[in-house]
């Protein structure tokens, strides 16, 4: 995890717990007399989510509807440290506006973003009920309300056409594209994942939950990043820095192709959580 990131730590139960006594109904003790909830249980992630915006970004108000996404909080910490390193290379500084494509249901990317380095953060998504609940997480906690701004995309055609305003600027975009290509495809890798740690799988059962525009889309995730850069084109005047996570690294030869052929420079920053190994693809089009 990134030196910043204050999750590098074990939980801390006992104070998780204070905060959100709830999360206490869903915590045992592993094989080394260690406390730990069970993280293939969708209910226990969504509480201690809870907890942890509780305990340590002042956020009292959360909740997302049942089956959207329970995003990690330690990985999203991640990625938004990772962007402000990025920013401090660019010697992008002062007030710091950021656009987060597909915020979802839990809002995450701006509340990190807000809460840790005071930055305006704008969310986006097609999905009328995530947008529907990420304003009502913004309108509950009165420390976001002026720094968080949840806008709905409604055309399947674009992604930033129709968000970014007219003379609007970012100084960076932020994403985590859905990484399946269809519902067939996230069933087997959730029933892979489960095999592997000698779980039982039970249909789609995710622990962190999903609905179809957040796990997979057409083309999977090498298509919507290909669609994206693209479309970065045309806001290249508008975005300083635009990013986004690629979890498959069998696709970044096209998309570097791509982004060569756009006249785009790039850089790949790596990012790794446990075992779980990502990268953040950053790209700007200079003047």
């Amino acid at each position: 995890m990134h030196p910043k990131n204050l999750h590098n730590t074990p939980y801390q139960f006992n104070k998780l717990i204070e905060k959100h006594p709830e999360l206490s109904l869903y915590i045992t003790d592993n094989k080394f007399n260690n406390k730990t909830i069970d993280f293939f249980n969708s209910e226990a992630v969504l509480h201690l989510n809870k907890a942890l915006l509780k305990l340590h970004y002042n956020i009292n108000h959360w909740d997302i509807p049942k089956n959207y996404l329970c995003a990690p909080i330690p990985g999203r910490a991640d990625y938004i440290h990772h962007i402000a390193d990025i920013l401090a290379k660019e010697n992008i500084k002062d007030t710091i506006k950021g656009l987060d494509i597909g915020v979802g249901a839990n809002c995450i990317y701006p509340i990190l973003g807000k809460t840790i380095y005071n930055w305006q953060m704008v969310g986006a998504d097609i999905n009328e009920t995530a947008v529907t609940n990420a304003k009502q997480i913004v309108a509950a906690n009165t420390n976001l309300i002026d720094s968080i701004e949840i806008r709905k995309q409604n055309s399947n055609a674009n992604i930033f056409t129709g968000i970014i305003k007219p003379n609007e600027k970012f100084d960076f975009t932020m994403c985590n594209p859905p990484f399946h290509s269809s519902e067939k495809e996230a069933t087997k890798g959730t029933q892979r994942k489960l095999k592997n740690l000698g779980k039982q799988a039970n249909g789609l059962e995710l622990n962190f939950g999903g609905m179809a525009n957040e796990l997979w889309c057409n083309g999977g995730e090498a298509l919507f990043l290909k669609r994206l850069i693209k479309e970065s084109v045309l806001f290249k005047d508008q975005v300083t820095v635009f990013t986004s996570l690629v979890s498959k690294s069998d696709n970044l030869p096209k998309i570097q192709k791509q982004l060569t052929k756009l006249k785009a420079s790039y850089f790949i920053v790596p990012m790794e959580q446990g075992n779980k190994k990502s990268r953040i693809l950053a790209w700007k089009f200079n003047a």
